[in-house]
């Protein structure tokens, strides 16, 4: 395999885990706001903000993939010339965001429904709630600080182009 193949592969992996844990906390976050909204509709826009929050770790994925690639050379036509172990280096870089924005976006997710709930009973608590969900973003956070600092650390060699 080239190393161009493995920074693929660690793009992939950040995007995706990170997405899957984003989509099943917006929508988890959804439900909930859904069920509150049928009875209260006049708290739509506060719960929609909760429901949104659990949306980072996708995108936080998504700047991730998109480091890795240009970091690889992938955009320059250096396709395939990125050394096996350059490639690896990129592939786990991508670890902490993917791995932690799969869970975290999980578990944001269900705190963002729980929130949800509080300010059904309790308006006036949404910032509260708000808060609450920030919290375990910061994981998330720290994790594509993780990931682009590995990434920006590994040394990039590029074998010397065939002839």
């Amino acid at each position: 395999m080239m190393g161009s193949t493995f920074a693929i592969i660690g793009a992939a992996l950040a995007a995706t885990l990170a997405g899957m844990g984003s989509s099943y906390g917006v929508q988890a976050a959804g439900k909930a706001a859904a069920g509150v909204t049928a009875e209260k509709p006049e708290l739509f826009s506060k719960l929609f903000v909760l429901q949104a929050l659990p949306a980072t770790q996708g995108m936080y994925g998504l700047v991730a993939a998109i480091v890795i690639v240009m970091r690889a050379g992938l955009f320059d036509g250096t396709i395939n010339t990125l050394t096996k172990e350059a490639g690896l280096a990129l592939m786990f870089a991508a670890i902490p965001i993917a791995v932690v924005g799969l869970f975290s976006g999980i578990y944001q997710g269900k705190t963002a429904a729980a929130a949800v709930l509080m300010t059904a009973k309790q308006p006036d608590a949404q910032t509260k709630g708000m808060q609450m969900t920030a919290l375990v973003e910061l994981y998330a956070i720290f994790a594509l600080v993780a990931t682009l600092l590995i990434v920006f650390m590994a040394p990039m060699e590029h074998m010397a182009a065939a002839v």
